[in-house]
């Protein structure tokens, strides 16, 4: 802009001086032209009739040299206007480029997707997103081979790849008959290519082929927070350390902040739990599987209801109402997850179940008995009132009336000192927690 305003000023200085130049000229030749003429006694008399036809043809050569002027200034001014509006269109485009990289913009893929050929992306009203060649992806899974499934979902399996240029990724595959898995397939492309963030899953392309959908994400080596708390990888070597849950719990309130505060619209998840949050080589949590994700969810009455038992907070289970406090509510479950090591559903019987949270309310506002049914996994390596800390978000999460449960903002700012300083928190140790790097 400022750069604008000093050339408007040097155009406007040179008009002015061409303008003064102008006159000057014109009353040069005019004050010639009213010079003193020789005196009668050195010039031939003149006719009266002659005298008058000379002032005629000097008023004439005086209006045109005024004509002339008027027209010069005008165009001057016309093409002073068009420089300044040519000057202030392009400072208005660059400004618009250096400020066009929003939160919510299109995704900026990997550096093999710019290399490669065989990727195209494409440009929609939803985002940017790469088109991936189906070839590619057979290729990279062996086929769909069944010793590349990492996971299955209710639509379909999720496999390991590699991609050109040895990039590892994985596929989830969709059915391509069924509605609902076409639907969930269409939204989470959507929603991933309009957004990112460290702490959601990034889509790196999509595929499709007769008879099948494929997503394809970048990889999370260390699967997910449900496989280590409930399934294969816990016992399997590592364990997932009192500050390692505290970050995994941070970063997904992080996640989840982005989706409600900084998405406009909102984002709401409607489907958050254990097994969608995923963990890096470095045990980063990231939050996955939009399918269910629903933007602008408080306007948007007539939803199916979907989620999974143990996560579905009670007044979307019985009304139907869905607001960001619903995504606040799974957050609280999977909280007491990390804290009890249990199952957010146990079953008791045949027929009959328990939710973590009926069986641990009364434990989680006892503090004499809260440490005794802590996982045993890390039994007895916090500091106690980090623990009651925790324990008392975790309560304000899953209460029954939305309207008592925090923003997850508040979650957020009452997670972050109980976090050590190295692992994106702000809680100063002596010693160094357990290293995080399982690469």
């Amino acid at each position: 802009m400022k750069q604008f305003v000093i050339a408007v000023l040097v155009l406007l200085q040179a008009s002015v001086l061409v303008h003064q130049s102008t006159c000057v000229v014109f009353l040069t030749t005019h004050d010639e032209s009213l010079s003193p003429q020789p005196s009668s006694a050195f010039a031939p008399d003149l006719s009266p009739g002659l005298q008058q036809g000379d002032q005629e043809l000097h008023k004439q050569d005086s209006n045109k040299m005024k004509l002339v002027i008027s027209l010069a200034a005008v165009f001057s001014l016309v093409g002073i206007l068009l420089v300044c509006s040519l000057l202030y269109w392009v400072c208005c485009r660059r400004r618009n480029n250096k400020s066009s990289g929003c939160e919510c913009g299109g995704i900026t893929f990997s550096r093999f997707l710019n290399r490669s050929k065989t990727f195209e992306k494409r440009t929609t009203k939803q985002g940017t997103v790469a088109l991936i060649d189906y070839n590619i992806i057979e290729k990279g899974t062996s086929g769909f081979k069944e010793s590349n499934i990492l996971g299955q979902g209710g639509f379909g399996c999720v496999y390991l790849a590699t991609l050109e240029n040895n990039v590892p990724a994985a596929v989830k595959k969709l059915d391509c008959a069924n509605e609902e898995a076409a639907k969930e397939f269409k939204c989470e492309v959507e929603i991933l290519s309009k957004i990112q963030h460290p702490n959601i899953i990034s889509l790196l392309g999509y595929s499709t082929n007769d008879t099948a959908r494929f997503i394809v994400y970048e990889l999370m080596p260390n699967v997910s927070l449900e496989s280590h708390l409930h399934g294969s990888s816990r016992g399997s070597g590592i364990t997932i350390t009192w500050p390692m849950r505290m970050k995994i719990a941070l970063d997904i309130a992080r996640g989840l902040e982005y989706l409600h505060e900084h998405c406009h619209p909102a984002i709401i998840h409607r489907d958050l739990k254990s097994s969608n949050i995923l963990l890096d080589c470095n045990f980063n949590a990231k939050i996955s599987d939009f399918g269910l994700a629903v933007v602008n969810g408080p306007k948007n009455k007539n939803l199916k209801l979907s989620g999974t038992v143990g996560y579905v907070a009670p007044e979307y289970l019985l009304d139907g109402q869905l607001t960001e406090k619903s995504d606040v509510y799974a957050f609280g479950v999977v909280l007491l997850e990390l804290l009890l090591g249990k199952k957010p559903v146990e079953k008791l019987g045949p027929s009959e179940c328990q939710s973590i949270i009926t069986w641990a309310m009364p434990y989680l506002t006892d503090r004499t008995k809260l440490p005794n049914v802590i996982d045993p996994a890390i039994k007895d390596t916090m500091d106690l009132k980090h623990l009651y800390q925790v324990a008392a978000v975790a309560v304000l999460c899953v209460q029954p009336e939305p309207s008592y449960r925090p923003l997850i903002t508040d979650v957020l700012h009452s997670l972050i000192p109980l976090v050590p300083l190295e692992l994106g928190g702000t809680l100063k140790t002596i010693r160094s927690s357990a290293s995080m790097d399982h690469c």
